[in-house]
């Protein structure tokens, strides 16, 4: 694989030491591939060495470092520890030198963690009920303690083919990176955590920033948010109670429950000055699990009107929707207010909405 541009710096050699090298990959959401990017190069710096790849939804490296630091990426579904093996079956790595060489991976996944994470195992392969690959996981169970089971375990280790022979992939964590620990209210429709983090890193986040998430919902875009960096003011604000209790819980167990205040607002009616907020942001309704093709069309002009006229010169505005034709039809008649910069269509869960980022102009209505 040939290696893409990354950050490169010649150490200083008294200092220098030698350090481990590690072939990772990533899994990602189609359509967010520069914001993996840029978090791993920004992150890791010096460390990562990016490589292209065939595969959709990937992006494998190499990291001079410590596996551990991975375990705190935000714009990823997963991340696994690579180890190729030059054998023209999987029956080879029964042999002893390879299925030592796979135990030993497995260990040093095992040890990033407290002792008792890992209770379990799962195999994912084309044909884990083969005679071969079932005597694999009899031996892995033998040898690490580990109850091998039928569905999503503790430790997933994934085995496919690779240019030359085959390779194992051990994910880095118990449960992807992208089921949030803080999520302990999972509302309908709630956005996927990782989405959320790539639109609110592209409002391009400032501590003096004065953020209101209209039509909050359980509040992942506000956790998101304050992930990445504290602000002045955080508003979340929803029609629905429920909705609000929930972003409550939400944020109470990321740690956030006294830095954003939580309002029963009506998002076309917002009791906030006129240019008073510098980042707007919403998941809007789909018009599927949530809300309704018909509702929409009456939501959304009246929010966006609401968000010009609160909005700062230069205020930043990230929004995602399914609603695309909708959407884009209403941003049309406030081009001389917003400045269109960039869309992103991301692949989730079968669908394609887009994330919208746009730039409030300085003429006023």
């Amino acid at each position: 694989m040939t290696s893409r541009k990354s950050k490169r710096h010649t150490p200083n050699q008294a200092t220098s030491i030698p350090r481990t090298s590690f072939q990772c990959e990533v899994d990602h959401l189609e359509g967010l591939e520069n914001v993996v990017e840029n978090e791993l190069l920004t992150r890791f710096d010096s460390k990562i060495d990016l490589t292209t790849t065939q595969r959709a939804g990937t992006l494998p490296f190499t990291l001079t470092g410590a596996l551990q630091e991975l375990g705190t990426l935000q714009s990823v579904i997963a991340v696994y520890l690579v180890q190729e093996f030059s054998v023209p079956r999987p029956k080879a790595l029964l042999g002893h030198q390879h299925f030592e060489t796979l135990i030993k991976h497995i260990e040093r996944v095992r040890r990033l963690w407290p002792k008792g994470t890992f209770n379990t195992f799962y195999l994912n392969a084309a044909g884990r009920d083969s005679a071969i690959l079932a005597r694999l996981q009899e031996e892995i169970a033998k040898c690490t303690g580990l109850r091998n089971v039928s569905d999503e375990g503790d430790l997933l280790l994934r085995l496919r083919r690779s240019q030359d022979g085959w390779e194992t992939l051990i994910r880095l964590s118990p449960r992807p990176l992208a089921t949030r620990t803080w999520r302990v209210c999972n509302f309908p429709g709630a956005l996927n955590a990782t989405v959320a983090h790539a639109m609110m890193q592209l409002t391009q986040p400032q501590p003096t920033d004065v953020v209101v998430n209209l039509a909050c919902g359980s509040g992942t875009l506000l956790v998101e948010r304050l992930n990445l960096e504290p602000v002045q003011h955080a508003i979340g604000c929803d029609i629905d109670p429920v909705a609000l209790t929930c972003a409550q819980e939400n944020l109470a167990a990321a740690g956030y429950a006294d830095q954003v205040s939580l309002e029963q607002w009506d998002v076309g009616q917002l009791p906030l000055e006129d240019a008073s907020v510098n980042v707007l942001c919403a998941d809007l309704p789909y018009g599927q699990l949530i809300g309704s093709h018909q509702n929409n069309e009456h939501l959304y002009p009246r929010l966006f009107a609401e968000a010009t006229r609160v909005a700062q010169p230069h205020a930043r505005m990230a929004l995602i929707t399914h609603e695309v034709r909708l959407l884009e039809q209403i941003a049309a008649t406030y081009q001389d207010f917003w400045h269109l910069e960039q869309v992103l269509r991301v692949r989730v869960s079968g669908m394609t909405p887009r994330c919208y980022f746009l730039r409030r102009k300085i003429d006023d209505m």
